[in-house]
């Protein structure tokens, strides 16, 4: 078996190796996004949280590369780039309150809390409620089950969101919890044609659509809650 103090110096060569892959892959899409750069805060963000704490043991070792990986309850992980980039779009400070639709391991979650949000997460699957709540050990970030759908109302509006699987179409509900100024971060359409979207609620009311990046997110059946990688 690996020493502790090992296997922590091996994570932390890896999670390098990582950020590399994550700035690498930002470069190579520049024409996509439109020449966006991912923000140091991010970065650093991902660079604190340690991804194989939000995995299961059988697949740690491979916690670092840059892809999906399985959580159980044919949920994933998202790729570390893909979390990156949504969370940069989202651009959270440290005065806003966001809800996450799909907490999944936790991943965006911690994330998002590095970030000093105050971040109010859903999720629908009781296990990962419970490994998420247990592994969060964040003083700003709350956990509840519930139906992704409906949000959690208790606590909007919100000046982020974030959803972590596909819909064919923006949930009206959740754009109903955003605040003027808000902005919601989610891939949509349907399977073979999703996009990762931002919208954002201008003051006047409107929303305003950007088309980020082609995506392929576990899709979001009708009669289903909105859960996914997270």
């Amino acid at each position: 078996m690996r020493d502790p103090d090992e296997a922590e110096a091996l994570f932390e060569l890896l999670r390098e190796q990582m950020l590399a892959e994550i700035e690498s892959q930002a470069e190579s899409l520049s024409g996509p996004l439109h020449g966006r750069v991912l923000s140091d805060r991010v970065m650093a963000a991902v660079a604190r949280v340690p991804r194989h704490e939000f995995v299961p043991l059988d697949v740690r070792p491979f916690a670092y590369l840059n892809r999906a990986l399985p959580i159980g309850f044919g949920k994933t992980v998202s790729q570390p780039f893909l979390a990156a980039l949504m969370i940069d779009l989202l651009e959270v400070d440290d005065s806003h309150r966001v809800l996450e639709i799909g907490t999944g391991s936790g991943y965006h979650a911690a994330l998002l809390a590095e970030l000093g949000a105050s971040v109010y997460t859903v999720e629908l699957i009781p296990e990962l409620v419970t490994q998420a709540a247990s592994r969060l050990g964040y003083h700003n970030i709350a956990v509840r089950m519930g139906n992704g759908r409906l949000g959690w109302p208790e606590h909007a509006p919100y000046d982020r969101i974030l959803v972590t699987a596909a819909a064919e179409l923006i949930p009206g509900e959740l754009l109903m919890r955003l605040t003027s100024g808000g902005r919601i971060v989610l891939p949509a359409g349907i399977p073979g044609q999703q996009q990762l979207l931002s919208v954002e609620r201008t003051r006047d009311g409107r929303l305003h659509m950007n088309a980020v990046l082609g995506v392929h997110f576990a899709a979001l059946d009708e009669d289903e809650s909105l859960h996914g990688s997270g």
